[in-house]
């Protein structure tokens, strides 16, 4: 599903429909997931759709641009020692029209995962943060693309002791997507720097060659960002 599309044309997956067809000289974009259906006009002849993952922080509404991961079990970290674990995170698909410049707009938002949210640290000073729990792996466990992605986490303990981590919080502006026909992935780098404090970052590289480059969300709206990491200051 992840590509760029010409008018007209009609994708048919799992329980979605999405499809572009000209009419009186305008395009009709149409999607219809499980019975939740949209239409809309674009006003041009002429188009290019692009289909891709974006920051998984939008559905139901935007109310955070911070996803925390739930970890179903405890991940121990020893004294200033490195580990890299895989998780998984929420897919969310956007969809993009360009005309004949390159500019992209975004039309359309949708996700096949549940979503919900919660609360990182106190009700005065916490994180409103996207939530999504997976389990901690050693390695990359193949998930169905269009639900979840890999997350690679190089996690770098700069402490005297074994640390115990039980969640991660990643800023979603910071967030690079790459996609293959079978794989989506992001990588990132948490710094631990004391028993309640940590640093998140994410490389802006693929794990692998021959990956495509999502477009994110910030880009195309041209957001002007101060930073791109997440503190965590509320425990790990």
């Amino acid at each position: 599903m992840f590509d760029r599309y010409t008018p007209p044309f009609t994708i048919e997956t799992e329980n979605i429909s999405i499809s572009v067809e000209e009419e009186n000289g305008n395009l009709v974009y149409r999607r219809d997931l499980n019975g939740d259906r949209i239409e809309k006009i674009i006003l041009h002849k002429y188009g290019e759709f692009l289909i891709n993952p974006i920051e998984p922080v939008n559905i139901p509404r935007a109310l955070s641009s911070f996803l925390l991961i739930d970890f179903r079990r405890p991940a121990m970290v020893a004294p200033d020692d490195r580990q890299t674990i895989h998780l998984k995170f929420p897919v969310e698909i956007g969809i993009f029209v360009s005309g004949r410049e390159s500019d992209h707009e975004l039309i359309d938002i949708f996700t096949l995962t549940g979503s919900k949210f919660t609360l990182y640290g106190n009700p005065t000073r916490g994180l409103i943060c996207k939530y999504w729990q997976s389990d901690v792996h050693s390695s990359y466990t193949h998930p169905d693309i269009l639900h979840e992605g890999d997350l690679e986490l190089e996690i770098i303990n700069d402490t005297n002791n074994w640390m115990e981590l039980t969640q991660a919080v990643f800023n979603a502006y910071g967030m690079k997507m790459y996609y293959g026909s079978d794989r989506l992935s992001m990588k990132a780098q948490m710094r631990i720097i004391s028993k309640s404090l940590a640093e998140i970052d994410f490389m802006t590289f693929p794990l692998a060659p021959g990956f495509l480059r999502s477009m994110e969300l910030y880009t195309s709206r041209k957001i002007l960002l101060s930073s791109t990491k997440s503190i965590m200051e509320f425990g790990l």
